[in-house]
């Protein structure tokens, strides 16, 4: 376990910074190139990172499998959420000028924060989930076979 003290600290303090620079991503994506998508896999990437210089076991504790799948399915509730939400105030699905009548441009920028981080959350989740459907597979022929 002490054969890679560096690499193994370095990874821990990059983590960090990735998931940091992610949340820079998802919060500026409306006023600078990146948005949901872009932070969904630079978010998802903090945890593979994880698992390469660990193993999978460590970071399946870190990040289970289930909650995976349910970073998935929250995201599409919360984008799916704001188009109905948008219809229940009268105005067609996904339009944003529901979230402040009065001042629709403002409406503009909190629905479209709201929209970018399901689409953030779900791409964190998915990204995951095919991480640990591919890591995870115990392979059909052993390696002595081939």
């Amino acid at each position: 376990m002490q054969h890679h003290i560096v690499l193994r600290v370095v990874t821990k303090l990059l983590c960090g910074l990735i998931v940091l620079f992610a949340f820079y991503v998802q919060f500026h994506g409306d006023y600078s190139p990146g948005g949901g998508f872009q932070a969904g896999v630079i978010m998802a990437v903090a945890f593979i990172a994880y698992a390469v210089v660990f193993n999978l076991e460590m970071a399946q504790k870190v990040m289970p499998a289930r909650v995976a799948h349910k970073l998935a399915a929250l995201g599409v509730l919360i984008y799916g959420g704001t188009g109905v939400v948008s219809m229940l105030f009268g105005y067609t699905f996904l339009d944003y000028g529901a979230f402040q009548p009065g001042h629709p441009s403002h409406g503009q920028h909190w629905g479209i924060l709201a929209v970018e981080l399901g689409v953030g959350v779900t791409v964190t989740g998915v990204m995951l989930t095919i991480f640990y459907a591919f890591t995870s597979r115990v392979p059909s022929i052993s390696d002595e076979e081939w």
